[in-house]
């Protein structure tokens, strides 16, 4: 089986780890803040802040803006949940507005009508790798006194019109085991702000500055000097392995003309963390297909957040929400292997074998 994610984990990595182990400092340490300058710098931003997870990293950054009960979130249902229950736990109350079928992305046209004497932030997500339409959102939100909360989970170094992913406010990284730059578990909180960052750095150390002073209230949201080291040795290969994905990408794109492979919009450069394709009326034929010929698959997301079942007791009435574009997609979408590890080989036979059972479509969008 080609699987759709694989962790490329080389020689770097093993001495990295090895090395926080015999230094006996295991906990958030040097190498926590090495690997977070180094992020700070990759980004163009001044202030990077590891946590021990990405959703941990979402909730520390809408608790030190102060967005909690009677606040809303503009978002969309399209994406994983932790997007949607970040809101949810900060207590206040998210906002669905649909996506755009060519970027899989927020449709800014709809954002504006959205807005109530109630909104105080707009999250974008930069879903597979590519980066929402910034330019409107910015617009907007200026226009309205709005914040903008970057969910970047997906898009380590995508760029809009030169700009990278976390440039255009507080924004969030996941660094789990499948996404472009990993530490198994991890994820970043960045920003320009130094008060905000102060503010995040406070609330993931129990509120501490200094060892049993307790500032502020806090939590325990501390990463760990093995992730941190992980991450560095990764971060030293990302533009090597993102120039890899764009050429899987291409050459995906390419000997699959005719179907519907995902475009990437002028004036932005995708990362490729995932190749999300459209099988419209033949989604599960073509996984089973797909699946005899040894090639994995995976959907995201089968389910949009609005219909989740939980969410129902949080938003009644979620599930009859009109999204349409979202809707469409979650019942079309379907990625194959993309990933800066895959052979020749196996791109071929991704590539045959997506051709074998799946019917072209005269619409397809074509990769660029």
């Amino acid at each position: 089986m080609i699987p759709i994610s694989k962790p490329d984990i080389g020689p770097a990595e093993e001495a990295a780890v090895l090395e926080v182990l015999r230094s006996g400092m295991l906990a958030m340490g040097r190498k926590t803040q090495e690997f977070e300058e180094a992020w700070a710098a990759y980004c163009g931003v001044r202030h990077a802040c590891l946590m021990a997870n990405g959703t941990l990293a979402q909730e520390a950054i809408l608790h030190a803006l102060g967005i909690g009960p009677g606040d809303e979130v503009i978002t969309v249902a399209f994406s994983f949940n932790a997007t949607v229950s970040v809101i949810l736990r900060a207590g206040a109350t998210p906002v669905f507005v649909d996506i755009r079928a060519e970027d899989f992305c927020i449709d800014p046209e709809l954002v504006e009508a959205a807005i109530t004497p109630r909104t105080k932030a707009i999250m974008p997500v930069h879903l597979y790798g590519l980066m929402a339409d910034m330019g409107p959102l910015v617009e907007i939100a200026e226009r309205h006194g709005l914040l903008i909360i970057e969910d970047a989970a997906q898009a380590h170094g995508a760029t809009y019109h030169g700009m990278k992913a976390g440039r255009f406010g507080p924004a969030m990284f996941s660094l789990y085991a499948t996404k472009n730059l990993m530490t198994g578990e991890g994820g970043f909180a960045t920003t320009d702000d130094d008060a905000l960052a102060e503010r995040l750095r406070l609330f993931r150390n129990h509120g501490m500055r200094v060892r049993y002073h307790h500032d502020a209230l806090g939590t325990n949201y501390k990463p760990t000097d093995l992730a941190a080291a992980l991450g560095l040795a990764q971060l030293s290969r990302l533009d090597e392995r993102t120039a890899q994905r764009r050429r899987n990408a291409a050459r995906l794109g390419d000997g699959l003309r005719g179907y519907l492979t995902p475009r990437v919009p002028e004036g932005r450069e995708h990362v490729w963390h995932q190749f999300t394709m459209r099988f419209p009326g033949e989604r599960q034929r073509v996984i089973d297909g797909l699946a005899e010929r040894g090639v994995g698959t995976l959907i995201y997301y089968p389910v949009p957040i609005h219909r989740q079942d939980y969410l129902q007791a949080y938003l009644p009435g979620a599930r009859d929400l009109h999204l349409p574009i979202t809707d469409q997609l979650s019942d079309e979408v379907l990625s194959i292997p993309v990933r800066p590890n895959l052979t020749e080989e196996e791109l071929e036979t991704v590539i045959r074998a997506v051709r074998e059972v799946a019917a072209p479509v005269e619409s397809a969008v074509a990769s660029t």
